[in-house]
């Protein structure tokens, strides 16, 4: 299938590793010229040298931390300056730390608005103009299957995912008429450092292995097994294209069927 993606310039946010990692790896296959930003300079470094030696293309690498309004400011308009414009946002960002509700103070909350809603409002702020003057643009935020089935434990980012949702959800309305898609990406229990560092947290807390709660974790998926960064990549690299220029709105679960919900 022919995507469409050649010369389109991309932005994705927290790609150093795990899924954003992941994602701009799947656009640069695809032809798209991809601008890349993470808090970890080393690690985004490693990570632009390892996309450009699979893609044959070079990557533009951005330190910066999406939880800072300035750092957001900074890296959409050095790639703008570099790659002259914006056609796809990827949101995206490490998830907030894991508690219940009495284990996160004022500041804890304040930090994870920050990260997780507030990163995904000014990153569009900062593309939108651009996306409305060409009529043509694609947003596709990374949540969580928390969405629709909260996640024992996760509090912070049950929350304000959902609150990116309804965000994306009431964007995708007022934009629609620019031919500017908005979408939402749901990963579900992936092999990722994430995943690894919430099963780490549990094993700790109910005194069991790590081994015993991969294993607990694939027994509540259908597919029976946890998912592949590259999967949830494939699905973001679709609704990026020219293909899916009718799907918009949509919060779409890459989960191996582990959301029991019909919906």
């Amino acid at each position: 299938m022919q995507l469409g993606l050649e010369g389109k310039v991309a932005l994705v946010a927290a790609a150093s590793k795990g899924l954003g990692r992941a994602i701009a790896a799947e656009l640069a296959t695809e032809g798209a010229m991809v601008s890349m930003c993470a808090r970890d300079g080393t690690a985004l470094e490693r990570a632009r040298r390892e996309i450009e030696a699979l893609t044959g293309r070079q990557p533009l690498a951005i330190s910066a931390d999406v939880s800072r309004p300035d750092d957001v400011a900074r890296f959409v308009d050095t790639t703008l300056a570099r790659l002259g414009r914006v056609d796809i946002l990827v949101t995206n960002a490490g998830g907030p730390p894991a508690g219940p509700f009495e284990s996160h103070d004022a500041a804890a909350w304040e930090r994870a608005f920050r990260l997780t809603l507030a990163s995904a409002v000014e990153l569009a702020r900062r593309v939108l103009p651009g996306m409305k003057e060409r009529r043509w643009g694609r947003i596709v935020n990374v949540t969580s299957i928390a969405v629709k089935q909260p996640v024992d434990n996760l509090i912070l980012s049950n929350s304000l995912r959902a609150a990116v949702t309804g965000f994306a959800r009431t964007l995708a309305n007022e934009v629609a008429r620019f031919g500017i898609t908005v979408n939402n990406v749901l990963p579900g229990y992936t092999r990722t450092e994430r995943v690894e560092s919430l099963a780490q947290a549990r094993s700790a807390q109910e005194g069991i292995t790590v081994d015993a709660v991969r294993a607990d974790l694939e027994r509540q998926i259908p597919a029976g097994r946890l998912g592949e960064p590259e999967e949830l990549a494939a699905l973001t690299a679709f609704l990026a294209s020219e293909r899916a220029a009718y799907i918009t709105a949509q919060s779409i679960a890459v989960d191996g069927g582990w959301i029991r919900s019909l919906y």
